[in-house]
């Protein structure tokens, strides 16, 4: 059973860390400004300006600035700073048994889908798919994660154009970047995927290796266990050698034919203009006939 951590209110500590590339201290000042407007504190570990080469820092610093938040009383709620590389390196030195035992908010996407899964699997504890730190002056769904990290049920919304196979779906809600969501499988407990309705966006990806991640989720039986696919904003894809010829619509439909579940794409999350956010952890339905795609629970206490 999934473990809800406690919900953010007005006056708590965000922790921020950055488990992945460097970041610039400009972008992070913005975003303390904007959610100290939202009346929260910010907390910014040191770490978080860290450099050794395009990462930001050493995997050993990474690990000790997350438990070192993680621990503390005080942090209600840790935030990565942003994307890039490198976040997985540094998860095999984590414990989860503390984790499990002191629930609270993780937030992060793109390369952080990494974390955000890996606690998850190893703890119950539910994590929060959503903006980076760094972008968070300049996120136009703010309000919508606030609203869930405080205790609201949110929908996501989407048309008759978004369904690629209709159907009705329940599960909890698990994914991220299908770059790196494709080599959790082999590496997370048997069945993490069970039951589940599975998100994945991706961006600056050739549409070929799209392709390719998509058949090597599906010869991993992925697809066999989750209850419903959705699929983001796939932004900024590229096909620069020989025409590939196929589409996303193609790609997607080809690899879910046999399967009976509900099927969406271009859904409004990923790295384009929007990124609403997802409790990976937390129950979902999916109706397309309704056109409904609700949480049915609130994801925090």
């Amino acid at each position: 059973m999934s473990i809800k951590p406690p919900s953010l209110q007005k006056g708590d500590t965000i922790g921020i860390f950055a488990p992945s590339s460097w970041v610039e201290e400009d972008d992070i000042n913005k975003s303390v400004k904007t959610l100290e407007k939202h009346g929260y504190k910010v907390f910014v570990h040191p770490q978080t300006y860290e450099r050794e080469n395009q990462s930001a820092g050493t995997n050993m610093q990474k690990a000790l600035a997350f438990q070192g938040l993680w621990m503390r009383k005080d942090i209600k709620a840790i935030w990565a700073a942003g994307g890039g590389n490198r976040c997985m390196h540094f998860l095999d030195t984590l414990k989860f048994e503390p984790i499990k035992r002191h629930a609270k908010i993780l937030i992060g996407f793109s390369d952080v889908t990494a974390l955000l899964n890996a606690v998850y699997a190893h703890s119950d504890t539910i994590t929060f798919h959503g903006p980076v730190f760094k972008n968070a002056h300049k996120y136009n769904e703010l309000d919508h994660l606030l609203s869930i990290l405080g205790g609201n049920k949110e929908q996501y919304p989407f048309s008759r154009d978004n369904i690629l196979k209709d159907g009705k779906a329940e599960g909890k809600l698990v994914g991220g970047n299908l770059s790196l969501f494709q080599y959790l499988p082999e590496t997370l407990p048997n069945e993490f995927c069970k039951d589940s309705i599975l998100f994945l966006e991706d961006c600056n990806e050739e549409i070929s290796r799209i392709d390719r991640m998509l058949l090597h989720l599906k010869r991993l039986k992925v697809f066999e266990q989750i209850n419903a696919l959705v699929v983001g904003d796939c932004v900024n894809l590229t096909d620069t050698t020989r025409p590939y010829g196929y589409t996303l619509k193609d790609i997607i439909s080809e690899h879910t034919e046999k399967y009976d579940i509900p099927v969406l794409y271009n859904m409004p999350f990923g790295h384009g203009k929007h990124l609403y956010s997802m409790p990976i952890g937390s129950p979902a339905v999916i109706d397309t006939h309704k056109l409904t795609f609700k949480m049915t629970e609130p994801a925090v206490l």
